[in-house]
């Protein structure tokens, strides 16, 4: 079997993303991931600590805020969260690629 290019795989990659819209299944996993998130908290969590850290921000870049919230949403999310949506997600990927 040979290798495959950068240029196959961002093809591959922009066929899964255009059949997860047009099924309307990132639509399903998003809303999952958001319920998922909000109900452990942790959505509150990242607006409160963003807004704590605007008020003590000098001066207040809305870029930086941004980028340092960003950086510590990603790292935050509750590991469970995380599992299911790959979960959610490879078993999807699955379907596809069979």
């Amino acid at each position: 079997m040979a290798p495959v290019t950068p240029a196959e795989l961002d093809a591959l990659q922009a066929q899964l993303t255009q059949r997860l819209l047009e099924s309307g299944e990132w639509d399903r996993i998003k809303f999952i991931l958001a319920s998922k998130l909000n109900d452990s908290g942790w959505t509150d969590d990242i607006r409160n600590q963003s807004k704590e850290r605007a008020r003590t921000m000098e001066p207040l870049s809305f870029a930086t805020l941004l980028e340092e919230m960003s950086a510590h949403s990603q790292t935050s999310m509750p590991l469970a969260v995380r599992k299911e949506i790959v979960a959610l997600i490879r078993g999807y990927l699955d379907k596809q690629l069979e």
